[in-house]
């Protein structure tokens, strides 16, 4: 039986949005975790634990406004570069988080999809992966996007690559290729466009995180250490994301 989420520990509602005032996909760059514990003399290791807490408050958040579509940023192809010792720490903290939270993200009614490479990602944090999903695979209420090991460089490469090798074994036409084709050949296929895209942290770039999917995104950025986060930091951005004025290139 799916369970509502959880009302926020400090009794905060969300704010009144009609459906047009509500994204359908949110993505989120969940940025500031090392800067939160350096101001606390903390580890970065500890600011990575504080900063599951805020997504899984943010997906509860999400699910009570009716937003049906959720990409986290959990660890991007560029990642890679920092220190031994921070990626070993994130390779384990991606596969635990995973295992801890699936029966409870199970429970909510939430679908958990792999997004990003193999390449590289550690044989446990995709056997974790692949188990959630499975786990899920018949949920509808959000659909939850974990981008591990995910570029957007990278998927549109890997792309590009896959539809090149159709071409020339005959399997695909070159004069077929349109937008909707290519999408076919991106890491998530069904994944749908980017409504929303909010980055915490206060720094105002997208950090090659769905590009393709975000052409038309309206970009929201809170100077809010991401461990700070919470659905009420959600809320605001909604608040904004109302004021706008979509048109998709129309008048």
């Amino acid at each position: 039986m799916i369970r509502k989420p959880k009302p926020h520990r400090s009794g905060a509602l969300p704010p009144n949005f009609s459906k047009s005032q509500i994204p359908n996909h949110l993505a989120l760059v969940m940025d500031g975790n090392g800067r939160w514990a350096q101001e606390r003399g903390l580890p970065r290791t500890a600011g990575h634990e504080a900063g599951e807490a805020a997504l899984f408050d943010v997906i509860e958040g999400a699910i009570e406004v009716g937003i049906r579509e959720v990409s986290a940023f959990a660890f991007s192809t560029e990642n890679w570069r920092r220190s031994p010792e921070e990626v070993k720490f994130l390779m384990g903290f991606n596969r635990d988080v995973i295992r801890r939270r699936r029966d409870e993200m199970n429970e909510l009614g939430v679908r958990i999809r792999w997004v990003g490479r193999p390449k590289r990602l550690w044989k446990s944090v995709i056997t974790e992966l692949e188990e959630a999903e499975k786990l899920t695979a018949e949920n509808s209420v959000l659909t939850l996007n974990m981008c591990v090991n995910y570029g957007g460089r990278a998927e549109i490469v890997d792309a590009a690559t896959a539809l090149a090798t159709d071409v020339k074994r005959g399997k695909l036409k070159l004069d077929s290729i349109n937008e909707k084709v290519f999408a076919r050949y991106l890491n998530e296929q069904k994944m749908s466009d980017v409504d929303l895209f909010l980055r915490s942290s206060g720094e105002l770039r997208t950090s090659n995180f769905l590009p393709w999917q975000s052409v038309y995104a309206e970009m929201v950025f809170m100077d809010v250490l991401w461990p700070d986060v919470d659905r009420r930091v959600l809320w605001r951005a909604l608040e904004e994301y109302a004021k706008r004025e979509r048109r998709f290139g129309g008048v």
